[in-house]
């Protein structure tokens, strides 16, 4: 018996389990399992693997996707350079940490941005939050070339604050990233505090939340003629290449 899981705190509305669960059935994968692990302490993930002889691999969730690192023993060279981790792999006792995210977007998100704009476009992008899958999304836009700019309730140097979002910034910056939870079911009413009646039809925004499929934030886009799409994508993309990391030799 192969055991996984994924640890964070809450999650009481995770993909991953289903996701799995799923997964095996159709593909008739036995001796596999994935539960969850709700843990309150970052540092309590290391008692599952004394616990779980069979544990072979963890996905990491909010908010722990930067504070597991410094319980690890590797990192992967993305993973080392984003600074996050979503992934870890239990190799003959050596707990190893990955980026999957950094693939989910890169592979989620190109095909409509090579679709949307030319090759010549100037492209930038505002990515709100700051949080750990905010790294990925970083990484991905720098490596093919669009200029990222943080958005935060906190903003430090090099950001932006939500409330000098201007009429010229949110025209200047094309593709807009939700990287925080504001959206995710039940909370479905929350959005983040971005000047919406600027958007228009050369935008595209990207929500990184799943759940709803439509989550306010893309329905105001949508309103303003902008391209959208969510977070589901990415989502199983991720899954997928954990799946064959945790697998792989």
């Amino acid at each position: 018996m192969k055991n996984f899981g994924l640890i964070g705190y809450p999650l009481s509305h995770s993909f991953s389990k289903k996701y799995f669960a799923a997964k095996f059935e159709k593909e008739n994968i036995t001796a596999c399992f994935y539960d969850l692990f709700p843990i309150p302490k970052v540092q309590d993930f290391l008692q599952l693997f004394e616990e779980k002889s069979n544990l072979v691999g963890l996905n990491v969730t909010i908010p722990y996707k930067e504070q597991v690192i410094p319980f690890l023993d590797e990192l992967d060279a993305e993973a080392a350079a984003v600074g996050a981790v979503n992934t870890i792999k239990n190799q003959n006792g050596k707990l190893i940490g990955f980026n999957t995210d950094i693939y989910g977007f890169e592979q989620s998100i190109l095909p409509i941005i090579n679709k949307k704009y030319k090759k010549t476009d100037k492209l930038k992008a505002l990515v709100l939050g700051t949080g750990g899958a905010s790294k990925a999304v970083i990484y991905i836009l720098k490596k093919h070339g669009i200029e990222p700019v943080l958005v935060s309730r906190t903003p430090t140097e090099n950001q932006l604050a939500y409330a000098e979002l201007s009429s010229e910034i949110i025209d200047s910056h094309q593709i807009i990233v939700n990287t925080t939870p504001l959206g995710t079911a039940p909370n479905i009413k929350t959005y983040p505090d971005i000047p919406y009646q600027f958007l228009t039809a050369k935008h595209f925004l990207f929500d990184l939340v799943y759940n709803p499929a439509v989550t306010t934030f893309l329905q105001k886009g949508l309103a303003q003629k902008a391209t959208i799409k969510n977070g589901s994508d990415m989502l199983e993309l991720q899954a997928e290449k954990a799946w064959k990391i945790w697998n792989a030799g």
